[in-house]
Parts: structure tokens; C-alpha cells; sequence
């Protein structure tokens, strides 16, 4: 599959009218014209010459990579096009108007009629070709509406159907390409070239060129080209494009660092760990730019209503022409001129335009504040949201344990606890061996190593095995008076227990604390205000642990002593009381994030959590999380207000058919109308209120 940028997408039912001719060639099976985006997705081996024509007879075209080169993308030809078609369009519909009492009547007539195919001919054209192949679509309508109006001498009413048409067609485009042009901006973060230091020599080479574990040079005021490790220099970072945090970060060496990031002053040298297309940057963008096209179930709802919806305003138009004429003498002339005016208003144009701008601006929106989400369903799903369920360790607390207190009852604790825990990567083992190094023991070499998965670890040391975890991994020992008084006194004092043991006895116990994160209280009170019901903590520490946390952070209820499987089992459970949400940053979280109705995943937890959930927070704390929910609740309410306007402003217009006051510019204004509120009510969603 290749993919083409596109240019001149007006509206999106042309767009699905244009996807299903091209479907019909030779390897077009395929292919698919993605609306919000202003993209083509096809076979190489289709004939790209008859696809350019199918998108030239809606005046869209393809742009060439030489034009992308060099930014001159959307260049809107077609809307320029219409536009000035309706600029002279419109002048000469005013000046016959005014000077309609001197002019013979053929002359208005011509006159009219020019303006007619001035502003309409492409409409009439596409909408022709449909009545042929019995299509009823809006160019269908709009057809029989001018045809039939100029059949019986409406020639002023036919012309300003057509011009306030156009004006309407022109709108509808300049809403989406607003709304795309908001997420282009964003998507151009991404650094071009970067410079690389070979040999002790500097050069300029292109982004992809990259590899892992090349040098690169940034200077002040440059992007970093892809994800690396500051190997020397000293700077302060903006991370905004990443984590929608506008505060600089400081770096030193040894220091982390994103693509797409800018260097504020010095100069740093940059060891590259990921080549750009696996870095954080690149994820972003390209699950950003997919998450447009993913059609939300209020979507599809809309593109299926709007099938039926136009078929039977055409039956309605029917009805209106005939029965009152039929059954009640009703003059023929009067009411074949209402039902005109009914085909106009059931054009969906408005209803069709309700959802995508409201849901790419909400993306966009998200994506700007570092907060990324990976489709249109999932951020309708979050305004859903009424439970949210948090992982401890690294999500509400700062995950960066360290050693408190410890409790000896045998000298060679610190020598077993160091073999076993040296190998590990889990949080919990590097504060023990933090302490271990303090302590400068000797560590002997481990082998056997066995994972417990929520329990702990298990090893061979010097031919004897031990057990390095949490009570569940040690619960075949019979703990004396002293051990379980010791235990009992630090979950008092809310310390996480590692403890470590042979296969008969307790060598000792570590009592390992973690920072609360400074702003989950404050989380906590703002989502509960947002109209997020509950909120619950699970987690593997024990409860004393878990009641210290749940009640300085604020939680609702919370859950401790799980294992993986019982959090997932705990989550099944919640799901009962509505839409449940699961945050975590671990790889224990990740079938917890599976099984929730959506995952949330902290940006700098482990890869399995990120790739496993829906949203994922840029940043190392909770802070952007209820923006993330007003944001997805707005676009919701926002959704529903605009296929209210849509559908209502057309049943204000069908109703004036009783009295026999609707008119055909009334109708054609009644849409073109909700067009314009449906569009700048969704783009409302990119204002920051702040």
C-alpha cells in the first residue's frame, strides 16, 4: 500500500463517493480515502492516472512529494476555485437583481442562469451522473432542487440556492482543513536532519540516516534528533513536543533524553539509543496521525442515519408535492415548490460534519498537552469514564524507592539479598542493592533465578536457596513472635516489606517507603469534581501500606495484597458499577490495562504498558490527567450539541411546509446555517481556557 497527501477534500460524503469509484478499478480493492486526515491509501499497481481523475471531478488532487518538500501542502486550489466562482457568481446575481426592473426578461433570465452555472455546474454535473445510476446523495438533491425550481420560473430562488450551495460546500471545507492544519502544525515537531560526529569530523545527515549508538551534536536552539543519553554537556531541555510540559528540564551527562526535543542553551553531545523511526517522537506522530481515522460509534451511527435519512426526505419531499394538491385541491405550482425546498433541508451535510472536527480537535488538543490519544473511540470512551482504577508504585507514589529501615537476624543478609537482587531491574531491587553497595559486602554470584511473578524472586546461592519478597513468597515459613511483631510494626509505619529467606528461617527484613507524588491529592479532587464517581487504588503492598496511601491521595476504596490476576479480576469487577478506566506504568499493569474498558499508561513506564493501553500520559505524573477528561467530556457534549443544531434547524425547516412558509433559500440557510455553527462550535475544543 502506498499513501498519497491530498488536496481539495471538501466534504466527506465526496470523499466516500470518490473511495468507492476508485475501489471499482483494477487493485483498487484496497483503497481508501481517509477524510480527516486529507489522505489516499492504495495499491502500487493501481493506474494512478484514472485515479487523479476520479478526484479531479470533485476538484481534489494529489500532491506531489516535491510540493510536500517544500511545505505546499493543501495549497486549496479548489477552494480558491470556489471562491471566486462565487465572488462573480454573487456580483452578478446583485446586479441583476438591481437592475432586474430595466432588463428585458430573457436578459435576467441569461443573466441567472450564467450565475446558476457559475456556481453550480459541478454540482449539477456529479449530481446528473447520480440520478443515471438512481445515487441520492446531496449533489442529487441539490439537482432535482435547481431543476425543478427552474421548471417552474424561480430563476432568482434557483440562483441563491446555488450560491448560498457553494458558500455552504466552501464552509464545510474550510472547517475540516482548519481542524487538519491544527494537527499538521503538531506533526511537524519532528526534526529534519541532525548532526553527526564521525571520526572527530561533524556532518550534516538526514533524520533516517541515523542509527543506534551514533554521536550527534546539538547546539543551542536545535531539535534532538531521536531518543539518546547526554554523553556530555550540560543543558536545560524543553520537552513541550513530548510530554505538553512547557517548564525546561536540566540535563547532564547520563541524562535521558526524547527526539524532538530542543536544546535551550550550551551544547550537548548525544549518544542516539533508538533510531528515529522507534523513537518516543515518531510513536506519537504516527499514532496520532492514525488515530484520526478511527471512526468512533457515534460516527458510524451518523454515516448509517444519514443513509436512510436522505431516502426518506425524498419520499417526504414526494408527499408534500402530491397529497395536499391530491386530497385537498391544494394548487400544483405552490406545492411542488415546498417539496423542493423539503429535498434542500434533507441534505446531511451539517449532521455529517457533527463528529470529525470535534473529534480531531479533541486529539489535537490532547496531543499538544503530551497527552496521547490512539483513536477517535477511545476519546469518546474516556468522556464515559466513571471508575478510574490506579496501579500504587509509580503511578500515585514516585516509584523511586529507597531502604528506611532494616531489620537483622542474620550477618549474612546483605550478602544473600545482594546475589539475588543484582540481575534485577525492579524498583524494589535497586533500592536494596543501593544499600547493599553502601554497605560495601561482598556479593556472591546467584544462579537458578526464578521469578515469582507478585511474589518476589527465588535463587540458588552457594548451593542453598533463598527467597527474596514480598510475605506471600515466605508463607510456607512459620514465623516466630519477633519476626511477626517486626512485620506488623513497620506496615504500621506504611513501609513496603521485602523480606529474605532461606527454606527454614528469616534472614531479615527491609522496609522500603516511596515518595506519594506530590500532585495525586490534588488529581484525586479535580476528577472527582469532573464527575468521575470513584476512585480506586490496587496494588501488591500490603494493606496497611495501601490504607496510608489511599487516604493521604484521597482515592475512593482501594484494593492491596494482589497479584497480576487479581487485579484483573478486581477490574471485572468494578466494571459492574459502569466504564472503568485502569493507570499504570509496570508490566504487571498491562492485563489490567487490557481488560479495563480503557488503559491509561503513564509515558515513562515500561513499553507493555504504553503499547498496551489506549491513552498515554507523556509525563511521569498524573498532573495532565483530568484535563485528558474534561477535554473527551467536552468533545462528547459538544458532539451531541452539534447533532441537535443539525437535526433540529432542519425540523424548524420542515415545519414551516405546514403553513406553507418554507421557501427555498429558507432551506438552503437552515443547513448552511448548521454547517457553520456545527464547525465553529467543534473548533472551540482548541481554545484553551486557561
Amino acid at each position: 500500500m502506498k499513501e498519497y497527501k491530498i488536496e481539495g477534500l471538501s466534504c466527506a460524503s465526496c470523499a466516500a463517493d470518490m473511495e468507492e469509484k476508485i475501489q471499482k478499478l483494477d487493485h483498487g480493492e484496497t483503497a481508501a480515502i481517509l477524510y480527516n486526515s486529507s489522505k489516499l491509501k492504495i495499491d502500487e499497481e493501481a493506474n494512478l492516472s484514472k485515479v487523479k481523475k476520479i478526484l479531479a471531478s470533485d476538484g481534489a488532487a494529489i500532491v506531489s512529494d516535491e510540493e510536500q518538500e517544500h511545505g505546499h501542502v493543501h495549497t486549496h486550489a479548489h477552494n480558491n476555485k470556489l471562491k471566486l466562482f462565487l465572488g462573480i457568481s454573487t456580483g452578478l446575481f446583485l446586479l441583476t437583481i438591481i437592475f432586474e426592473a430595466f432588463l428585458p426578461n430573457i436578459l435576467s433570465v441569461l443573466f441567472y442562469l450564467t450565475a446558476i452555472t457559475i456556481s453550480g455546474y459541478q454540482t449539477f454535473i456529479k449530481g446528473l451522473k447520480n440520478l443515471f445510476r438512481l445515487k441520492f446523495n446531496i449533489d442529487t438533491l441539490m439537482t432535482i432542487a435547481l431543476v425543478g425550481a427552474i421548471s417552474i420560473g424561480e430563476w432568482k430562488e434557483a440562483t441563491l440556492v446555488a450560491i448560498l450551495f457553494g458558500l455552504n460546500e466552501y464552509l464545510e471545507g474550510l472547517g475540516m482543513e482548519k481542524a487538519r492544519k491544527s494537527m499538521e502544525k503538531l506533526l511537524k515537531v519532528a526534526p529534519k536532519e541532525a548532526t553527526l560526529i564521525h571520526d572527530g569530523k561533524e556532518k550534516v545527515v538526514p533524520i533516517d540516516a541515523l542509527q543506534k549508538d551514533d554521536i550527534v551534536l546539538v547546539k543551542s536552539g536545535e531539535k534532538i534528533p531521536s531518543d539518546g543519553i547526554v554523553v556530555d554537556g550540560v543543558s536545560s531541555v524543553n520537552e513541550a513536543a513530548i510530554t505538553g510540559e512547557s517548564l525546561p528540564v536540566e540535563k547532564e551527562v547520563n541524562a535521558k533524553v526524547f527526539g524532538g526535543s530542543i536544546n535551550n542553551e550550551g551544547v550537548l553531545k548525544i549518544r542516539i539509543t533508538k533510531a528515529f523511526e522507534d523513537s518516543s517522537l515518531a510513536k506519537i506522530l504516527h499514532l496520532v496521525q492514525e488515530a484520526q481515522e478511527t471512526k468512533t460509534p457515534t460516527e458510524q451511527f451518523i454515516n448509517k442515519f444519514a443513509k436512510y435519512y436522505t431516502p426518506f426526505i425524498m419520499i417526504i419531499s414526494l408527499l408534500v408535492m402530491t397529497v395536499p394538491p391530491l386530497l385537498f385541491g391544494a394548487v400544483w405550482g405552490t406545492w411542488f415548490y415546498q417539496g423542493l425546498a423539503v429535498l434542500i433541508v434533507g441534505c446531511p451535510c451539517a449532521l455529517i460534519l457533527s463528529s470529525p472536527i470535534a473529534i480531531v480537535s479533541g486529539i489535537t488538543r490532547n496531543a499538544r498537552n503530551g497527552i496521547l490519544v490512539k483513536g477517535g473511540v477511545f476519546l469518546e470512551q474516556l468522556g464515559k469514564i466513571n471508575t478510574i482504577a490506579f496501579d500504587k508504585t509509580g503511578t500515585l507514589t514516585k516509584g523511586e524507592p529507597h531502604v528506611e529501615k532494616i531489620v537483622e537476624y542474620d550477618n549474612n543478609l546483605l550478602t544473600i539479598a545482594g546475589a539475588v537482587e543484582k540481575k534485577s531491574s525492579h524498583p524494589l531491587a535497586k533500592a536494596i542493592m543501593k544499600k547493599v553497595d553502601e554497605a560495601e559486602v561482598h556479593i556472591k554470584e546467584s544462579d537458578e533465578i526464578k521469578t515469582l511473578s507478585g511474589r518476589g524472586i527465588e535463587a540458588m546461592v552457594d548451593g542453598n536457596k533463598y527467597y527474596v519478597g514480598n510475605e506471600i513468597s515466605i508463607e510456607h515459613l512459620n514465623f516466630d513472635e519477633k519476626v511477626l511483631k517486626d512485620i506488623e510494626e513497620m506496615k504500621a509505619h506504611g513501609l513496603t516489606l521485602v523480606i529474605v529467606a532461606d527454606v527454614e528461617h528469616v534472614l531479615g527484613i527491609f522496609g522500603i517507603s516511596d515518595e506519594i507524588r506530590q500532585e495525586s491529592k490534588e488529581v484525586m479532587n479535580k476528577l472527582h469534581l469532573s464527575g468521575i464517581k470513584h476512585t480506586v487504588m490496587l496494588t501488591g503492598d500490603h494493606a496497611q501500606t495501601a490504607e496510608i496511601v489511599a487516604n493521604e491521595v484521597g482515592v475512593s476504596e482501594y484494593h492491596a495484597n494482589l497479584l497480576p490476576e487479581q487485579k484483573v479480576e478486581k477490574i471485572k469487577t468494578l466494571h459492574e458499577r459502569g466504564n472503568i478506566a485502569m493507570i499504570g506504568d509496570g508490566i504487571n499493569d498491562a492485563p489490567a490495562l487490557a481488560v479495563a474498558d480503557l488503559g491509561i499508561a503513564m509515558g515513562k513506564g515500561t513499553d507493555s504498558a504504553i503499547e498496551t493501553a489506549d491513552i498515554v500520559l507523556m509525563q511521569d505524573h498524573l498532573g495532565k490527567l483530568p484535563s485528558a477528561v474534561a477535554i473527551s467530556k467536552r468533545v462528547n457534549q459538544i458532539i451531541k450539541l452539534n447533532i441537535s443544531l443539525a437535526l433540529g434547524l432542519k425540523l424548524i425547516a420542515l415545519l414551516l411546509t405546514i403553513p406553507g412558509w418554507l421557501t427555498l433559500w429558507i432551506a438552503i440557510l437552515s443547513d448552511m446555517g448548521a454547517t457553520i455553527l456545527v464547525s465553529l462550535i467543534s473548533l472551540t475544543i482548541m481554545i484553551d481556557k486557561k
